[in-house]
């Protein structure tokens, strides 16, 4: 199990993009969270088999949202994340 953050900006908030991150985690059996930020960036924590936490992060950045779109993002992987049971909005 691996557990990666991504955070994004761009057309990101008010747009459907956390529920598009949270559907797509529980369809791909993914356990983290994902939260709007201050400064108007969306960031996500994704926990799970590597493979499937490595799609996750492809999708979310290529932003298959039908609304948001993925102007900039930074990412890196967690060493000390606790462990998660579900995926959810903050």
């Amino acid at each position: 199990m691996i557990t990666r953050q991504i955070r994004v900006w761009g057309r990101v908030q008010g747009v459907g993009f956390r529920f598009f991150t949270q559907q797509l985690a529980i369809q791909l059996e993914i356990t983290g969270t994902v939260q709007n930020k201050m400064d108007g960036s969306v960031l996500a924590v994704a926990q799970g088999e590597p493979n499937a936490v490595n799609r996750f992060i492809e999708r979310v950045k290529a932003s298959t949202s039908p609304y948001g779109r993925v102007d900039r993002y930074e990412e890196c992987s967690l060493m000390d994340a606790p462990l998660f049971t579900k995926f959810e909005i903050i």
